[in-house]
């Protein structure tokens, strides 16, 4: 046998005998015993809907610009509107919108109104995402 044709017979033979260690994804996750622990992280169907429907929502360029002030600071519509050059009433819009979805809540003082971001959730979801968008690409 030639010097390439032993080469040749090791390498088909070795290939044959040996246990593929690169594993089908398929094969890891076939029968109900390796893919029932991840049963209870599947969203529901109407979870999934409405979790599409709020990013969706977010997909909005003024409410998120509203967002990322309030997140610094709790504001009135007047003031939010000349920071955001915007008018009044489409501010109160978009705040009564991001007041229906739960992303900001607000309290009175006197004839104010002060608008602030619902809770910590909204914060730390706003803030994970700016944070995602500015990393650099590590591709």
């Amino acid at each position: 046998m030639s010097a390439k044709n032993t080469v040749a017979y090791t390498v088909t033979n070795s290939l044959s005998n040996t246990e593929d260690i690169h594993n089908d994804p398929k094969d890891e996750i076939d029968g109900d015993n390796n893919v029932q622990p991840l049963q209870e992280w599947l969203l529901s169907s109407d979870k999934a809907q409405r979790m599409a429907e709020f990013f969706s929502f977010l997909g909005d360029a003024n409410r998120l610009r509203i967002l990322s002030v309030l997140a610094k600071e709790e504001l009135c519509v007047s003031d939010l509107a000349a920071l955001l050059e915007m008018s009044e009433s489409a501010v109160s819009h978009q705040l009564r919108n991001l007041r229906a979805m739960r992303l900001v809540s607000y309290r009175k003082q006197g004839r104010n109104v002060f608008y602030q971001l619902h809770d910590s959730h909204v914060f730390h979801l706003y803030q994970a995402v700016a944070e995602h968008l500015d990393e650099k690409d590590e591709g």
